[in-house]
């Protein structure tokens, strides 16, 4: 998630385990140490996807982390003795800072390597959008009375109950995702379509309207929206993933590596004499925040493979359209009228052939 988030997570964490020792001074502690597995961004990559793909790997592996911690452990329990602290207790604290972070960006959508150096297809367990408020602010306010009023009894106590409240938060959003996949799967069973897949991801800044994708066993998918106030089934459209283009990158390893990341949720599309790929687990309906124009026709029309550029539009930013978010919001508890797919997916991915669910 966000960085303020991690760091205000880790200052609550450590605050609560080693407040009583280090005063205020576990709150600045915590927060640095909560950040610190993001430090990974400083690490230029050649190309946009191995900067997508390489991000969250090494420094978030739970491996490398429970290793720190415990060196942590070690050099403050040797370099400051008589404070008070204990072996154990040292690596409770920081075990917990270190660790949680990855946890939580697993949470996420974007894809986090828990298990690196193994090669397992990175965890997305897509219960909370990358920033939410109804997460965050219970820490962030339970952090700021902290060290405001010192680390006191009721302190310690407010942000266990913000830790507790945000652990919570995450299986609501857990049951919110599944919840979403049934009853998309289920309206997709009325009208008789055989899917291989079905996944649904949080939509900007809340836990509550869901992005349903459904992949066809003929290289189609379909794209919805639900929400757990929902009183009719939930909107859908049927688009192509176009997977004849992605011979053109066979055996290209960026796009293997861009698979294997993404668990295959890819689209190609040829714009003009462009190749571009789309992840389609981010963003809205139509506009996808990470697409890579990854190849160009060349005189002959034959397909040439380049070093992959983020394609002009896409980005974190792309999701963050003000006049969109308001229909998206708006559709949490009202589904009619229903959001315009088609025209979102006209706009953004250009004019293309768009089947709507039933």
């Amino acid at each position: 998630m966000d960085s303020i988030t991690q760091a205000v997570l880790g200052a609550a964490l450590q605050g609560t385990v080693l407040g009583r020792i280090q005063g205020r001074r576990s709150l600045l502690y915590g927060a640095a140490l909560g950040t610190l597995p993001d430090l990974d961004v400083i690490i230029r990559y050649a190309d946009p996807v191995s900067q997508m793909t390489y991000h969250r790997g090494f420094s978030h592996s739970l491996f490398v982390l429970t290793g720190l911690a415990l060196l942590l452990a070690w050099l403050v329990n040797k370099c400051w003795p008589g404070k008070g602290y204990t072996l154990p207790r040292l690596f409770l604290a920081f075990w917990l800072v270190l660790v949680t972070h990855p946890l939580l960006d697993a949470f996420t959508v974007y894809g986090t390597q828990l298990f690196w150096p193994l090669q397992a297809t990175p965890e997305s367990w897509a219960a909370v959008f990358i920033i939410d408020p109804v997460y965050t602010v219970p820490l962030l306010a339970a952090v700021i009375y902290a060290s405001i009023k010192g680390l006191t009894s009721k302190a310690v106590q407010l942000m266990t109950l913000a830790l507790l409240f945000s652990a919570a938060y995450l299986g609501f959003g857990l049951a919110g995702r599944m919840a979403a996949e049934q009853r998309f799967q289920a309206a997709l069973d009325r009208q008789g379509i055989a899917v291989s897949q079905v996944r649904a991801v949080p939509i900007a800044f809340n836990s509550l309207v869901w992005r349903v994708l459904a992949k066809t066993p003929d290289g189609d998918y379909y794209e919805g929206i639900s929400s757990g106030f929902d009183q009719h089934p939930p909107e859908m459209q049927r688009l192509p993933r176009n997977l004849q283009l992605a011979q053109a990158l066979a055996g290209h390893p960026l796009h293997q590596r861009l698979r294997w990341f993404t668990d295959d949720w890819l689209r190609y599309d040829q714009v003009g004499d462009a190749l571009v790929v789309s992840d389609l687990r981010m963003g809205i309906p139509g506009n996808y925040t990470f697409r890579f124009n990854m190849a160009h026709r060349d005189s002959q029309g034959h397909w040439i493979a380049d070093v992959p550029s983020l394609w002009e539009g896409a980005g974190p930013g792309a999701a963050f359209n003000g006049a969109d978010l308001v229909l998206i919001w708006r559709r949490i508890v009202e589904q009619q009228p229903p959001l315009p797919l088609a025209a979102w997916t006209d706009r953004y991915l250009g004019p293309a052939t768009v089947e709507r669910g039933r």
